[in-house]
């Protein structure tokens, strides 16, 4: 299936499944029969099952999208990037690698398209948890029961159910944050008045987050514009948003600076940077 140069979400959402649930079926079967570890040039640790997972989700873009260039994280390691493009794909086919490699069932595969400079489509799929999590063509996004053995023709007939986030209860505020942050992270959860802390691994926090579990992740480290523009556009499409720590719009295509995130924080609705000065 080609969609050409116009897509709409659903259509190009079927189209990717069934790599997809492919690419679900080798990280399990990688998971349970054991993760051989190899090292990047940045000292992140990389398995096969990331290397085979993403050439499989790469594949079947090119066979979507032809014409839309995709930026992928293995790809991108060994420093095979497309040039600059308004329109592309982000594409981190196991998020969570090191979770993963412990046997921890926190990993997801992660597709994204770009559109000057902002999110347009998002698809995170937890082949452990059998969550499909993706924003469709109405603008809205929603989750859906998926077996990663499911046959190809049950995409068309899932069970969607839409996500919406929450309104923030500033004295029962929650975060998708280690129990044990510290630092910057943990001074500014505290300055929010954060009430308490989830535990939770890879972009499922912003899945979280858009189904109303919580109100906001904050992530004062280095991540990558693969680690969270598909996340992004499903809270977006839940009524969420997501910030720098400057209150802009978290944007993506930053070839320049090697497609790194600045800091951010995920909001579940509005950013909550008035109540620092209050808390001040």
């Amino acid at each position: 299936m080609t969609l050409g140069t116009f897509f709409d979400c659903d259509s190009l959402g079927q189209a990717l499944l069934p790599a997809v649930l492919e690419a679900g079926r080798l990280e399990l079967a990688h998971m349970s029969s054991g993760v051989v570890i190899e090292q990047k040039a940045d000292n992140s640790p990389v398995t096969s099952a990331d290397r085979e997972a993403e050439a499989i989700i790469v594949a079947s873009l090119a066979r979507a999208m032809p014409n839309v260039p995709v930026v992928a994280e293995e790809a991108a390691a060994d420093g095979r990037l497309p040039a600059p493009s308004q329109r592309f794909f982000l594409v981190d086919a196991l998020d969570g690698t090191r979770l993963f490699i412990r046997g921890k069932p926190e990993f997801s595969i992660n597709i994204a398209l770009i559109d000057n400079g902002r999110p347009v489509f998002g698809l995170i799929y937890a082949p452990a948890f059998a969550r499909l999590y993706m924003t469709k063509a109405d603008r809205l996004s929603y989750v859906a029961a998926l077996q990663p053995d499911a046959a190809d023709d049950v995409v068309s007939a899932l069970p969607w159910q839409q996500l919406v986030s929450r309104a923030p209860d500033f004295d029962n505020l929650t975060a998708f944050n280690s129990p044990t942050a510290s630092g910057p992270s943990g001074e500014l959860l505290k300055a929010l008045g954060v009430a308490a802390q989830r535990q939770l691994g890879s972009s499922l926090k912003f899945c979280h987050l858009a189904a109303g579990e919580g109100d906001l992740y904050v992530r004062l480290g280095n991540t990558f514009e693969w680690d969270t523009a598909a996340g992004q556009a499903i809270l977006e499409a839940a009524g969420g948003t997501v910030t720098g720590v400057d209150g802009e719009a978290l944007t993506y295509g930053h070839a320049s600076r090697g497609y790194l995130n600045p800091h951010f924080v995920a909001w579940g609705r509005q950013p909550l940077f008035d109540r620092l000065a209050t808390s001040a």
